[in-house]
């Protein structure tokens, strides 16, 4: 893995939904294993020690794969790249470079990146070629959390937090956030933690579900509404983005997965298909 040399956050949009994510995170997880959880179970029992290792084996994934997104290099600053027009290349003037098919420059990250898919806000950085993988297994793991969290959840707050059908509790649930500034009380931090996580689960979930039909079609973000030249199948396709033990990769971040392309020499893809 070629490592950025500078992961901060370049505007003022991807500091404050990085940040968010960096905090709720931690928080999150203290919530779940510290306050709903031992509502049902005795804290430190083996039933409750089954779900808090369930849930810190969970956050390692995410956090980890979280980080190697951030950290992996997947620009073509510092590659060798060819110094004649290639079919399907092009020239980027911001970059002054020649670059491969399927690079776009991104303007917040200021460099072209290898298959671009898209600029991630919750890692300040493209989610391309060689990082796809971990931003695939972190949405895996963030759906798993949310929705394992969220059947807890519900009961929770269907047995610990009273509720009438007054226009002061729907505003509640409809405005957490709003209410939890006006109305700084422990049943609201509560609402607003719950309302986050079920919302986490249906953005996660339907991030998950797009990016995979993407990844079946080989297809990344700025041409899903073509038919793509480097569709070999459904596996060989999964292979493109979760490299040859794509079966493992869900385990960890440092399991290797060498991929079949390095984004820069396509034209062995091509030429695999046409056989």
């Amino acid at each position: 893995m070629r490592l950025r040399q500078n992961i901060f956050p370049k505007c003022v949009r991807d500091f404050f939904v990085t940040g968010f994510l960096l905090v709720m995170i931690p928080v999150v997880y203290y919530f779940e294993l510290f306050v709903v959880l031992p509502r049902y179970y005795i804290q430190w029992s083996a039933s409750y020690n089954f779900h808090f290792l369930t849930g810190t084996i969970i956050l390692f994934n995410i956090c980890t794969n979280l980080v190697a997104i951030a950290m992996c290099d997947t620009s073509i600053r510092g590659r060798v790249l060819p110094t004649d027009l290639k079919p399907d290349w092009k020239f980027c003037s911001v970059c002054e470079s020649l670059a491969p098919p399927r690079s776009w420059h991104c303007s917040v990250c200021n460099v072209c990146i290898l298959k671009r898919d898209h600029h991630c806000m919750f890692t300040s950085y493209c989610v391309g070629l060689e990082n796809h993988r971990y931003f695939m297994v972190f949405l895996l793991y963030m759906l798993i959390a949310t929705l394992y969290a969220s059947f807890y959840n519900m009961r929770f707050i269907s047995h610990f937090i009273t509720f009438d059908f007054s226009w002061k509790s729907i505003f509640k649930i409809v405005f957490p956030l709003a209410t939890l500034f006006m109305d700084w009380t422990q049943n609201q931090l509560f609402i607003f933690l719950i309302l986050i996580v079920l919302f986490g689960a249906g953005f996660s979930g339907a991030l998950l579900y797009f990016h995979v039909d993407l990844m079946f079609r080989s297809v990344v973000t700025h041409e899903r509404n073509t038919v793509s030249k480097y569709d070999r199948g459904r596996l060989e396709n999964v292979k493109l983005v979760l490299g040859e033990k794509w079966y493992l990769v869900w385990l960890s971040p440092w399991i290797e997965s060498k991929l079949p392309c390095d984004g820069i020499n396509w034209d062995k893809i091509l030429s695999t298909k046409e056989k």
